[in-house]
């Protein structure tokens, strides 16, 4: 039933963005939703009433609204490794006894935090955020965004294993007054305990008498911590169902919750289960996350797009396109069904961006005259994150709007050089204001777009083998050296590292 969804649709020949919006008075309305202090206008993009149509056939057919439900009761969705896929649980939607565990476990981690604020662990000034991935992209996307002025520690966090990343770390901090979280769902990952025994060591020579009394661990696997160190009552634990790009709503937020404090920490998991009732209940034409999933689909498997740009017109939210990288790609960047046969058509298209208006003298010179095809995502906020004069952020929306305008409409010139032939597509998502509770329901919505266009696509969001075969041999390198590789890579090795 999908093939035929899929030939109406690579058949479509969508009108030019100009003639939909003249031959649809209603068009804005029809393309926007309002919700959750957000407003997602989709209309610069080329989804028609005959494209509409046809993808929500397709989402009947593959039984979309069947498969949210099974997300949210917590039915096994990822079906290689067996397990459900609880994060919606973190915020209290979904499963009862997945929320209930969530809330106990949410409490232990306010207790600590409490026990912090009230100097049981001594004066703490900073806290050291470490880990990689998912367990590092989401607190550090936070604290950036709303960390700015409200801040009540200094929270750092490190990710990279290249100890220039500690050093500029440690450069800001007292080893008496700082908080060690190490973060690691299964408390094995290679570079985040490396990075964490570097931190013990500078906080030894740094004269702290007993280093693990200032060490908290964030973790699936609680027993592992123990192991390797840190005291029982400052482990905080998590569902092994949380996958890692989807776990800052759990024990992996503990810095920012303990940075911003725990009400601002509601308020972010109120905003993301703000998104998840919308995504559960609201109808196909009127759903953001599901709207937004069908003009990625059409983009990327009917018009060949190999990339989806993000644009931050915030400087709050310039970390919002390396979180996407990972979210969008690391879910669907595979080439396997979730019932184990060959794709047979592209998935996810790359994810990049930056920071406007930075980027417009950059790379909006390909995106407005180059030969790729890409669709522009566009995110503003309507309050400025500053006391500056208005002019800046009038500036800033100014530019944002016009270039989503600029793309859209073009410019004919008999100068080629200076031919802009529009039809490019954009969507705009315009923030209240970057706060706590907006930033939530904005993540949510792209956590759930992902997996709408997983469901789709009939691929599992929630695994992510891709990642582990580079691991792998990481380790093989490192145990047994360059011997059994490749010439270009046993002469790069030694070249650069000698006889390991």
């Amino acid at each position: 039933m999908t093939d035929s969804n899929w030939a109406q649709l690579e058949n479509h020949k969508a009108p030019a963005l100009l003639s939909l919006f003249e031959s649809d008075a209603e068009r804005v309305a029809k393309l926007t939703v309002e919700l959750a202090g957000i407003y997602f206008d989709l209309s610069k993009t080329h989804l028609d009433d005959a494209l509409l149509s046809e993808f929500s056939a397709m989402a009947e057919n593959v039984q979309l609204g069947a498969a949210k439900e099974a997300l949210f009761s917590g039915a096994i969705v990822n079906p290689t490794e067996g397990r459900a896929a609880e994060h919606t649980a973190e915020r209290g939607t979904g499963n009862p006894d997945a929320v209930a565990h969530a809330r106990e476990l949410h409490n232990r981690m306010r207790s600590l935090i409490d026990a912090i604020d009230a100097g049981a662990l001594g004066e703490v000034e900073h806290v050291l955020h470490i880990g990689i991935g998912g367990s590092a992209l989401g607190p550090k996307l936070l604290i950036d965004a709303l960390g700015r002025e409200d801040a009540r520690y200094n929270v750092k966090v490190v990710s990279n294993v290249d100890g220039a990343a500690l050093t500029e770390a440690f450069a800001t901090m007292d080893p008496h007054k700082t908080i060690v979280a190490v973060a690691s769902k299964t408390f094995t990952t290679t570079e985040t305990l490396l990075n964490a025994s570097s931190a013990m060591e500078w906080m030894r020579k740094g004269g702290v008498a007993d280093p693990y009394a200032q060490f908290v661990a964030l973790t699936a696997y609680p027993e592992k911590a123990i192991e390797w160190g840190i005291d029982e009552s400052r482990v905080l634990p998590f569902n092994e169902a949380v996958g890692g790009r989807y776990s800052l709503w759990c024990s992996i937020g503990f810095p920012v919750a303990l940075g911003l404090g725990w009400g601002a920490y509601e308020e972010l998991l109120e905003g993301a289960a703000a998104m998840d009732r919308h995504f559960r209940t609201a109808p196909t034409l009127e759903n953001a996350p599901t709207m937004a999933a069908f003009a990625d689909l059409y983009y990327a498997q009917c018009r060949g797009c190999e990339t989806r740009a993000v644009f931050a017109y915030d400087e709050r939210l310039r970390l919002l396109p390396d979180y996407l990288q990972q979210l969008e790609m690391e879910s669907n960047g595979k080439s396997v069904t979730a019932q184990g046969a060959r794709l047979g058509r592209h998935s996810s298209p790359v994810t990049w961006g930056g920071v406007g208006t930075d980027a417009q003298h950059a790379v909006f010179q390909l995106l407005h005259q180059g030969t790729h095809l890409i669709p522009v995502e566009f995110i503003a906020s309507k309050t400025p994150g500053h006391d500056f004069d208005t002019a800046h952020h009038e500036a800033l929306l100014v530019n944002c709007f016009a270039q989503g305008a600029a793309l859209m409409t073009g410019r004919a010139s008999d100068d080629l050089a200076r031919n802009y032939e529009g039809n490019r597509p954009s969507t705009t998502l315009l923030l209240d204001d970057v706060t706590p509770a907006t930033v939530g329901a904005l993540i949510a919505f792209y956590e759930h777009r992902t997996f709408a266009n997983a469901v789709m696509l009939g691929i599992n969001p929630f695994d992510q083998f891709g990642v582990e075969l580079g691991k792998q041999i990481a380790k093989d390198i490192g145990e047994n050296g360059p011997s059994g590789f490749d010439p270009s890579t046993t002469a790069l090795i030694e070249a650069a590292l000698g006889e390991l």
